[in-house]
């Protein structure tokens, strides 16, 4: 069983002492074999053992040293030691501890008076308390403080002991006079900490008479102080006026330590827009004059849900809050983008895209490890201002275009889907986007950026010297023709002798890693005729699709099909002369083919998938034959489902910002005050302002909690049944990083239950906090008992134990055995967004995976997504537009997030199959363990249909 102590103690576990030995250390002369038996001693206490034979050694040899350590590991000693027999007395021989302690509390040397005081701030028992206490009144007065500090927590433990007030009936008259005297600033923290506690009216009191002092004030002194009016303002909310003035003359305070709870205080007590704006200009002060990136990081999440209640006050402070982009931590770079990104309107927008511009520029300059990601981050900032406000993406779009060939792929990606959506939903700047992605188009290398980029081209380019102009850069960047050598196809033996040549010149052979991430073996013949192309046409072998093609990646070469066949369609509306038509036609179909035999030909070392090759051979034969119905769908469709997709993501998008703009509102019969109305004797501007806030916020309801009580029945749990002797039930509360369990005990006997105990234990990422107390309970009668438990992830777990009991009647102890009660990992969990790239980098870098096939009475496909969804929380990013229609399979990706900031991600993977029933596999993946096991099991549970 755990015991309590106040201070580690260092002991080495392999070498377990002996009782024996220990005794003959204490009983030498020799100190530090002394200390070092006192440490054993302590040790095997914690650990259970009771060691009662060594009680008289340490009283007759311990108890003279004069050696300080020994001094404090014989209070440690004590302070751990059992004092009470099993009734509940205290033991005869703690008299002479008593002793022991009375010469300490007069021993001529301060430290040792010191910690004997600390010590009895420890003790609970009274009997061994009383005869020390004129002793330890005597040192209130001793001449130096760091006795007078300790000797008034030794008086505020004594006084909070259940027959405390009877020991020291006039403890808080004294501390008080105590206060107004002290001259030492921790002594005084101390004394009003005494007040505070045990007789807060005097500690009211001292601080209305003192407001004007207050600033003078100690760092300590002053938070207690403000932790003083947080508690007297919950209990009296029409008292906080005049408090609020005590806090805004402490936002002045030299300590920082103040001046941020100060406006945490403000902000949780008061409404009132001068007090809030105090309190956000001071959270600004913090975050720009702290060096520490942990303080910058709680500002800015305390900025965070500022912004989430007083939006208007925020949004003035916009610029102080960008200051902070000058910190080089990416972690508090996004946090100040995300909190900024919702404070733009239309009176700032420009200045922070002018910002925004002047951190892209820089991250071009600088040498930082991590430009490419902070590029990225301001990239999809701009990105995110320009849709909100159109008017501004004209003086954006071309500076971020230069990033198309940026070295970071993730950040190119980004500016080229910002480009994409700009040019649609901007039609004045599509003339000039494309001229501009025409010129340089040749600098992009990454072939994800590539692909969009010939999307753009095939779908925007519309007048005549567009489209011909597009058409001239795709095969200026592929270069001429062909893709490779046609040496092998002749038919002269003098030319097919040179590779056999290379090859038998070099036989090696090495593994290579392919695409897939699987090994092949691959020869250096290949290599050599690989190479060999790219060496004789050295002159334009740079060009950026050439080089890709060349190295296998056929997705593209499917694109750049695809985008020619756009462009030759499109010319043929805008070209009047069909010999130009024809021309351009034939030199798409050449490029194509081309293609299809650079993938069937053993100069790559892997041939084109069959996905490509249908699409190209699909281009072929549009090229050499089109209709009109063909026609709309290539040059019309494509771009409308596109249009169709934004307007989408716009529609959820307003949807989220409605659903969190609802608030709730007040019942018809509450009570509003008016403001016109209202009483303004002796009430200064702010007390006013807050008083009103006050009311309009009851009036809205924003005094109402959420909580519906309909759920709070659900979370009662049934612990014991009827007929059990004693009877409980628990609500059970999961706040963040902790479950409360309110457990309500009953009595159903007649008889008096002594030394009842509710022993709980637990399985999985729990943790019980405190130690289990003793009730008595008597006949018919209730109790309720409160258990923390913390928890550490995201997981699945149960809470067991029992309750345990004794009657007069029985000497033995009575055990009723409680249900389990299973913490359920929804509680943990909550829908949340991210970008179709965060999920791919997640899906593809977490390491634990949990498969769980289909089986389910359902026979819908969208709605046993839909039931997924909800039974386990998780949001769908896969857009509505993409599972419309009946085709038999649905592929669909879910996210939440855990209040740890664990990720987990769900992929559903199902097919209808011809006997109606659904097939297919549900994968989960995640960082942790627990998140995919849990997880999986609740889906195996729930997914059958129905509850």
């Amino acid at each position: 069983m755990e015991k309590s102590c106040s201070l580690l103690v260092h002991f080495d576990k392999g070498t377990p002492a002996i009782a024996n030995e220990i005794k003959e250390s204490l009983e030498g002369n020799d100190v530090d074999a002394k200390i070092d038996a006192m440490k054993k001693a302590i040790m095997l206490l914690l650990n259970g053992e009771t060691l009662p034979q060594l009680f008289i050694t340490i009283v007759r040899y311990v108890l003279p040293s004069e050696d300080h350590t020994v001094q404090k590991l014989l209070l440690l000693y004590l302070e751990i030691i059992d004092k009470t027999d099993q009734k509940g007395r205290v033991l005869p021989e703690m008299i002479l501890i008593c002793q022991n302690l009375r010469n300490n509390l007069q021993h001529p040397n301060e430290y040792i008076r010191g910690v004997t005081l600390r010590f009895l701030c420890r003790l609970n028992e009274a009997e061994i308390v009383e005869p020390l206490i004129p002793s330890v009144l005597q040192n209130l007065e001793h001449r130096h403080p760091y006795i007078r500090r300790n000797a008034i927590l030794a008086v505020m433990s004594i006084y909070k002991l259940p027959n405390g007030e009877q020991l020291l009936v006039d403890a808080p008259e004294m501390i008080e006079k105590i206060l107004s005297t002290e001259q030492d600033q921790s002594a005084k923290r101390n004394a009003f900490l005494m007040l505070f506690t045990c007789a807060q009216e005097r500690a009211v009191n001292y601080l209305l008479t003192n407001v004007d002092r207050v600033s003078e004030w100690g760092e300590l002194l002053q938070m207690i102080v403000l932790e003083l009016i947080r508690k007297v303002c919950r209990t009296n909310r029409g008292e906080k006026g005049r408090y609020i003035k005590i806090i805004i003359s402490l936002l002045n305070a030299p300590s920082t330590a103040v001046v941020y709870e100060c406006a945490g205080t403000l902000v949780s007590l008061s409404y009132a827009p001068t007090a809030i704006r105090a309190a956000a200009n001071t959270y600004c002060q913090l975050l720009l004059s702290q060096s520490d990136n942990n303080v910058k990081l709680i500002v800015l999440d305390r900025l965070t849900e500022l912004k989430s209640s007083h939006r208007e006050v925020v949004v003035d402070m916009f610029m102080d809050v960008l200051r902070a982009l000058s910190s080089p931590n990416l972690d508090i770079r996004r946090k100040t983008l995300d909190i900024v990104l919702d404070l733009v309107t239309h009176k700032n927008i420009n200045e922070v895209v002018l910002t925004l511009k002047k951190e892209v520029v820089k991250t071009q300059n600088g040498e930082l490890e991590k430009n490419g990601e902070y590029r990225q981050m301001l990239i999809q900032a701009i990105h995110s201002c320009a849709i909100k406000f159109p008017e501004v993406a004209s003086t954006v779009v071309h500076l971020l275009m230069d990033f198309l060939g940026d070295s970071n792929v993730a950040s190119a990606v980004d500016v080229v889907i910002f480009v994409r959506e700009i040019i649609e939903t901007n039609p004045k700047l599509r003339v000039s986007i494309i001229t501009r992605l025409l010129d340089t188009f040749y600098q992009i290398r990454a072939s994800r950026v590539c692909t969009c980029a010939l999307w753009i081209i095939g779908e925007y380019c519309l007048s005549l010297s567009e489209v011909e102009s597009g058409i001239a850069t795709i095969k200026q960047c592929l270069g001429e023709l062909p893709f490779f050598s046609v040496s092998e196809e002749e038919s002269n033996d003098s030319s097919k002798k040179v590779p056999q040549l290379n090859s038998m010149t070099v036989s090696s052979k090495r593994p290579a890693i392919l695409a897939d991430g699987t090994y092949a073996t691959q020869s250096a013949a290949s290599e050599t005729v690989f190479s060999h192309p790219t060496l004789v046409q050295g002159s334009l072998a740079s060009g950026n699709l050439r080089s890709l093609l060349l190295s296998g990646d056929f997705f593209l070469g499917a694109v750049v099909a695809c985008t020619l066949t756009k462009l030759v369609l499109r010319l043929e509306e805008v070209q009047p002369s069909k010999v130009e038509v024809n021309k351009a036609s034939s030199q798409a179909l050449l490029i194509v083919v081309s293609m299809l035999q650079l993938g069937h030909s053993p100069v790559l070392p892997h041939p084109i998938d069959s996905d490509s090759y249908d699409r190209i051979v699909l281009c072929i034969r549009l090229l050499c034959n089109t209709g009109d119905e063909i026609r709309k769908i290539w040059l019309k469709s494509c771009r409308q489902s596109f249009v169709d997709m934004l307007s989408e993501k716009q529609f959820r998008e307003t949807e989220e910002i409605k659903a969190k703009s609802q608030i709730s509102h007040a019942q018809p019969d509450d009570l509003i005050d008016f403001y016109h109305l209202k009483n303004r004797k002796g009430m200064s501007q702010l007390e006013l302002e807050d008083e009103v806030q006050d009311d309009l916020k009851r009036a809205t309801g924003e005094f109402v909690k959420d909580g519906d009580d309909a759920n709070k029945l659900n979370r009662i749990i049934q612990l014991t049944g009827f007929s059990d002797p004693v009877y409980a039930e628990a609500y059970v509360t999961v706040h963040h990083y902790d479950i409360v369990l309110d457990v309500t005990v009953i009595n159903r006997t007649k008889e008096t239950l002594q030394n009842l105990c509710l022993e709980l234990a637990t399985m999985g990422d729990l943790k019980l906090v405190e130690r289990p107390q003793n009730y008595t309970l008597a006949p018919e009668s209730s109790k309720q008992i409160k258990a923390n438990i913390k928890v550490s992830s995201t997981e699945t777990g149960v809470i067991f134990g029992n309750i345990v009991y004794e009657t007069s009647n029985v000497h033995e102890r009575t055990v009723v055995v409680l249900n389990d009660i299973h913490i359920d990992i929804m509680d943990y969990i909550s829908p949340a967004v991210c970008s179709d790239g965060a999920f791919r980098t997640m899906w593809a870098e977490f390491e634990w995976e949990n498969k769980v096939a289909v089986n389910t009475i359902i026979q819908d496909e969208k709605e046993f997504l839909g039931h997924i969804m909800k039974s386990t929380n998780m949001k769908c990013l896969t857009a509505p537009l993409a599972l419309d229609g009946e085709c038999g399979f649905l592929a669909a990706n879910l996210y939440a997030k855990s209040l740890f900031g664990e990720d987990a991600l769900v992929n559903v993977s199902i097919e209808k199959q011809k006997d109606g029933k659904l097939s297919g596999y549900i994968r989960i993946r995640s960082k942790t363990q627990g998140i995919a096991l849990s997880l999986g099991d609740k889906i195996t549970l729930k997914q059958k249909g129905g509850s």
